[in-house]
């Protein structure tokens, strides 16, 4: 379907500009996304770099005083850098405000041993190194599945393959669901189609992606797609706040991600990052309603998903026994 609100949104300066003769062209129909969220909705929200209980708190509350609508929290530092008790209680306080919790799992590239990743090249990247590495991906995906937890955030093709593998198998719970990194992020929608069947319930493309290469990607996969509406400075430090409204026309079904530019690094995270964490998840909050006033005076608030909705609906897969 062709969401018709999402179509007839209002632009960015689009009257006055008009009023000038400066007005821009009609949109095409033809590049609107025909996908949605299982249950209705073209788009939902994300919290992410929340790294622990007490940032995790800190946005709900800043959530609850801005009236800003979370569907996702999520965790960059990994699972091995919380305690059973601190992923207990943030699985708990995210279920019961019906939010979805993803961590991070396991060792990844960019913090091991390898030294190609410090090469002018980077390497591999985050990619896990050996068998050993998504090893560790797949201890953490089974502790914290045990403690509650229902997504995981992957940066490997191969982890994210073998993952899927497991909840297929019962090994992790069946729904269980598989996020990608903005790290490993697909350009094209050929990659993009294969980050799907191997097992992606949602694939965080890079924030430079252009809008049409978004309805390119949208012409070959219904997977949900995540974005950062703001970027991190080591992913960009993209803003693209005014874009909102057109990357829901366009990348639907689509998590808004709200990050920081202009903030430091704070992966991975410990107590002597306190003070920086707890300030810039407060902010994270505070962008994400700017992002919603921004889709309100354009005339594009509506069809947001359901509050605790968190399935992808169907998908294509490769074959697991093959």
């Amino acid at each position: 379907m062709t969401d018709a609100s999402a179509t007839a949104a209002r632009r960015p300066g689009e009257q006055t500009l008009t009023a000038l003769g400066l007005g821009a062209p009609a949109l095409d129909p033809a590049d609107a996304s025909s996908h949605a969220f299982p249950g209705g909705g073209r788009w939902r929200t994300e919290i992410p770099s929340c790294e622990g209980p007490e940032a995790l708190a800190v946005v709900l509350d800043e959530a609850a005083r801005l009236d800003v609508p979370i569907h996702r929290i999520s965790q960059g530092s990994g699972v091995w850098m919380l305690t059973d008790a601190e992923i207990t209680e943030m699985a708990g306080a995210s279920a019961a405000h019906g939010i979805e919790l993803c961590l991070f799992t396991g060792p990844r590239g960019t913090w091991d041993t390898g030294g190609s990743v410090r090469s002018d090249s980077r390497g591999a990247g985050l990619r896990a190194r050996g068998h050993d590495a998504v090893a560790g991906c797949v201890e953490d995906a089974v502790r914290a599945t045990e403690l509650g937890v229902r997504c995981l955030l992957v940066a490997d093709e191969g982890v994210l393959w073998t993952l899927h593998r497991a909840r297929t198998t019962g090994l992790i719970p069946a729904d269980t669901t598989l996020k990608v990194s903005a790290l490993i992020g697909p350009v094209n929608p050929a990659s993009y189609a294969v980050f799907e069947r191997l097992g992606a319930d949602s694939v965080n493309v890079p924030s430079d992606l252009t809008l049409d290469h978004l309805t390119e990607i949208r012409r070959v996969s219904g997977a949900p797609m995540d974005m950062y509406i703001e970027a991190p400075d080591d992913l960009g430090g993209y803003v693209r706040m005014y874009e909102v409204a057109e990357l829901i026309r366009r990348g639907a079904p689509l998590y808004l991600k709200f990050g920081l530019s202009k903030a430091p690094g704070i992966y991975p995270y410990g107590h002597h990052l306190r003070e920086l964490t707890l300030a810039t998840a407060r902010e994270r909050v505070r962008r994400g309603r700017l992002a919603l006033d921004l889709l309100a005076r354009h005339g594009a608030a509506g069809d947001m998903a359901p509050l605790g909705s968190r399935l992808p609906g169907p998908l294509h897969r490769f074959p697991t026994d093959a």
